[in-house]
């Protein structure tokens, strides 16, 4: 295979990787707690993660068998750390850190030291990356494993895999899709990169395998959770406003990639991040054809391709200014990331912020304590806002949840059974107050289910409101009999 030149041999052997590694990490540590808030996706994983393993296991049964393997994993952070905003995010935080790793190591491999540093450092600062860094769900994981997956994979076009390097291979990949099987879309990416630098067939020959046997651990879950899919019936179809954010990356990355002048049967960065970026998106984009799926966070690590991309742009143009400014031309990256940084602020800001999520279940319930009187019941609509009462239940202490009729726990569920409507009324009417949990009306969706119906209209024609706080995207409503 064509190689490129290399730069020194001993600039090369500099461990450039703890740069990026620290880099990503202080950012994500940054404003970490977001001022003490958790949104409803998070929630979930913090009431789930703090069940016993048999309950967990009990659930997956039931609703969220998908993340099933990350709730484990959660299970054992809480259990070791405790529950709180920084156990809950730190996996994130150190999953994004191991992602920006590897896109520097790729990144040195194949295009030399300023490339490498370039596109570790551009990662952690891409605003989706920064977004879920701070995030108590997979997909930084899923980032994680797709970068020591892409790193084995370019170890292997070297010439230097090993059939331990293939095991660790399907492994990853395995891991990868048992987080989130829609990452098993960063195999149809390796395989346009094998197509495009005209593997051998000793590559073929260990890449098939390792990949069907990777796809073979992970299709029990495909199946199973088919059975499951109303729990994302909420994703709308794609529209073409959708289509912008994709087009506008796969445009960034297709210039990125004249950079480093693509050429076909040639490894090289364009050859491994181009397809990395596409292929997830233009994939994620054909089953949204088929069934409603288009969400950017299933499909985050194809950022690793975008970062890869980016710094061998800013690499190629250190080497371009090399012969006219020598003195200057190494302090371009430095340069173009402080820009970066400074270009970023306000948006760096804006999603440490309670405001970059649609809700703060910890928020509003602290309004619930100072609300709450001795006697009081409380009813959620719709049933999903219980995650309140589940991750603060000190603070629903003393309230009698009338609508519930087996607990989340119990049913193996998120937010538990209720009873059937006729039953809820009869418990609401035999109250003197009521508290009730909900969204504020900017991203409240219209009541549909008949139990919640039946709720708001109790309330409605029977009750009176005494006292109504909006907070962070929650709304806790105080109603008395009249």
């Amino acid at each position: 295979m064509e190689r490129r030149p290399r730069e020194n041999p001993l600039r090369r052997r500099l461990p450039l990787w703890p740069i990026p590694l620290l880099w990503t990490l202080a950012l994500g540590l940054w404003g970490l707690s977001r001022q003490h808030s958790v949104w409803r996706d998070e929630a979930a994983t913090w009431q789930v993660a703090r069940r016993p393993v048999a309950d967990i296991w009990h659930m997956l049964g039931q609703v969220d068998a998908v993340h099933g393997l990350y709730y484990l994993l959660m299970h054992g952070v809480f259990a070791c750390f405790g529950a709180g905003t920084a156990p809950l995010r730190l996996p994130s935080v150190l999953a994004m850190a191991v992602a920006a790793a590897c896109v520097t190591v790729i990144g040195q491999r194949l295009a030399g030291v300023w490339a490498g540093l370039a596109g570790g450092l551009a990662f952690g600062l891409l605003p989706a990356v920064q977004f879920y860094l701070q995030e108590g769900r997979p997909y930084a994981l899923v980032a994680a494993g797709a970068g020591i997956a892409t790193l084995l994979l370019v170890t292997a076009l070297e010439g230097r895999g090993r059939a331990a390097h293939w095991v660790a291979y399907a492994g990853t990949v395995a891991v990868c899709g048992l987080l989130n099987w829609l990452s098993l879309l960063i195999l149809p990416a390796h395989l346009a990169t094998l197509l495009w630098v005209r593997a051998p067939r000793r590559i073929w020959r260990c890449w098939l395998p390792a990949a069907t046997l990777a796809l073979a651990a992970v299709l029990p879950l495909i199946l199973f959770s088919r059975h499951q899919s109303a729990q994302v019936s909420w994703i709308p179809p794609l529209t073409w406003h959708m289509l912008i954010g994709p087009a506008v990356l796969l445009t960034i990355g297709a210039l990125a990639a004249l950079l480093d002048r693509p050429c076909a049967g040639r490894l090289s960065v364009a050859a491994v991040g181009l397809p990395l970026l596409a292929v997830p998106q233009l994939g994620l984009l054909g089953l949204s054809l088929v069934r409603p799926l288009f969400l950017d966070r299933y499909v985050l690590f194809s950022m690793l391709g975008l970062a890869l991309l980016i710094g061998t742009a800013l690499g190629t143009a250190v080497r371009a200014s090399r012969p006219r400014f020598p003195r200057a031309a190494p302090w371009l990256v430095p340069f173009a990331v402080t820009v970066a940084v400074v270009a970023l602020l306000p948006q760096s800001l804006a999603k440490r912020s309670p405001a970059s999520r649609v809700d703060d279940v910890l928020a509003v319930a602290a309004d619930v304590r100072r609300l709450k009187q001795d006697g009081d019941a409380v009813v959620f609509v719709p049933a999903a806002r219980r995650d309140t009462a589940l991750v603060c239940p000190d603070e629903f202490a003393g309230l009698r949840d009338i609508a519930l009729a087996v607990g989340p726990v119990e049913s193996g569920t998120l937010k538990g059974e209720e009873a059937g409507p006729a039953r809820i009324r009869d418990a609401m009417l035999a109250q003197r107050r009521i508290l009730l949990v909900t969204d504020v009306p900017a991203v409240a969706r219209p009541v549909s289910a008949e139990r919640d119906r039946t709720k708001t209209a109790v309330l409605k024609e029977h009750f009176t409101v005494v006292a109504d706080v909006q907070v962070r995207g929650r709304r806790v409503t105080a109603y008395e009999r009249l």
